[in-house]
C-alpha cells in the first residue's frame, strides 16, 4: 500500500525578507507529522529577490519545490497552482508571512487522520492589522455569509488542509475569478475549524493592497451569490413608490403655496439617474466575469520550475 503523504503549498509575492526564516518554521512543522512531504512554492511574478532566494532553498533541500509565474496572476490562483502540481494525499494551503503559525499544521493532520475533509483556521484575534482593516474584514464576512446560498465560515483565510478527494473537486472548477473559500463551501465536504490568534507579520509589509482586498471581495460576492442581480427589482419598486408619493407631495405643495415643484423634481431625477447607473454598473461586473470565462485563457503561465517533474 503506497505511503500517505503531504503537500504545503506556499504562494509568494516578494517576500526576500521573510522567506528563509517561513522555510525554517514551515520545514519543522511539516517534519512533526512523520509524514513524507513536499513543499510547493509559487512564486506569483516576484520583482524583488524572492525566486533568487526560492533557487536557494530548492538547491539545498529537494523536497522545496518551485513554480515560478511570468508575471503576477494573483494570490488565488497561486494557490490553485500549487494544487495543480501537489503529489499529496492532504494538500495544505499557508502564507508565506507568518501570520498564521505552522506549528498548526500537526494539528490539522491528526484530524485529518481522524476523517476531517476541510479542516480550515478560524481566527480568533488579528493583530497588526489596522482597526479599518479589521472592521472591513469583518463587516465583509458577514455580508457574503448572508448573501451567499451556501455557508461559508465567519473570520476565516485560505489557511486550511484539504484532502486530496476534496483537491480533485477543486481541480475541476476553472473558472478565472476564483474565491477558493466560497469554492470550499460550495462543495460541501465535511469542514471543522481550528481556532487560533493571527500574529503580526514576521518582516516586511502585506502585499495584498486595498485594490486586491476589493477584487477579492467582488469575486467572492459575484461567484456566490445572484442577490445583487435582484436588486434593480428590489430599487425599481421602491423608487417607483416613492416617485409616486412624491407626485401626490409636488402636487399639494403646488397647490397650496405655490412653490416651484421643478427643483424637486430636478433632484429626483439626478437620484434616478444615479441609481440607475449604480445598477448598470453591478450588472456590467456579472458580464465582465462572463467575459473573462468565455475567452477560455489559461489561468496562469509558467515561466521556471525547479525540482517539479
Amino acid at each position: 500500500m503506497k505511503e500517505k503523504s503531504l503537500s504545503l503549498i506556499v504562494p509568494v509575492y516578494n517576500e526576500e525578507e521573510v522567506l528563509r526564516a517561513s522555510y525554517e518554521r514551515m520545514k519543522a512543522a511539516m517534519e512533526t507529522t512523520g509524514y513524507p512531504f513536499e513543499i510547493l512554492y509559487v512564486n506569483d511574478g516576484s520583482r524583488d529577490r524572492s525566486l533568487d532566494i526560492l533557487r536557494e532553498i530548492a538547491a539545498e533541500d529537494l523536497r522545496v519545490k518551485v513554480l515560478s509565474f511570468s508575471r503576477n496572476f494573483g494570490h488565488q490562483t497561486a494557490v490553485t497552482c500549487g494544487m495543480d502540481a501537489a503529489k499529496g494525499d492532504a494538500l495544505i494551503i499557508i502564507d508565506v508571512d507568518l501570520q498564521d503559525p505552522p506549528e498548526l499544521i500537526p494539528e490539522m493532520v491528526r484530524r485529518w487522520e481522524q476523517g476531517g475533509e476541510i479542516i480550515y483556521g478560524k481566527r480568533l484575534k488579528r493583530e497588526g492589522e489596522t482597526l479599518f482593516k479589521k472592521l472591513t474584514a469583518a463587516a465583509y464576512y458577514r455580508l457574503l455569509a448572508w448573501m451567499s446560498a451556501y455557508p461559508i465560515p465567519l473570520d476565516t483565510g485560505d489557511f486550511r488542509l484539504i484532502d486530496r478527494k476534496v483537491a480533485d473537486v477543486f481541480l475541476q472548477m476553472r473558472e478565472h475569478n476564483r474565491f477558493l473559500r466560497g469554492m470550499s463551501a460550495w462543495m460541501g465536504f465535511r469542514s471543522e475549524p481550528i481556532e487560533y490568534e493571527r500574529h503580526e507579520r514576521f518582516a516586511g509589509s502585506t502585499k495584498y493592497t486595498l485594490k486586491k482586498m476589493l477584487r477579492l471581495a467582488m469575486d467572492g460576492i459575484t461567484g456566490f451569490s445572484d442577490k445583487p442581480l435582484t436588486l434593480p427589482g428590489i430599487l425599481g419598486i421602491g423608487i417607483c413608490v416613492t416617485a409616486g408619493l412624491g407626485l401626490i407631495a409636488l402636487i399639494v405643495c403646488a397647490c397650496t403655496c405655490g412653490a416651484a415643484p421643478w427643483l424637486w423634481a430636478l433632484d429626483g431625477v439626478v437620484l434616478l439617474q444615479g441609481l440607475t447607473l449604480c445598477c448598470m454598473g453591478l450588472q456590467g461586473m456579472y458580464f465582465g466575469r462572463m467575459y473573462d470565462e468565455l475567452k477560455g485563457r489559461p489561468l496562469y503561465i509558467v515561466s521556471e520550475k525547479i525540482n517539479v517533474d
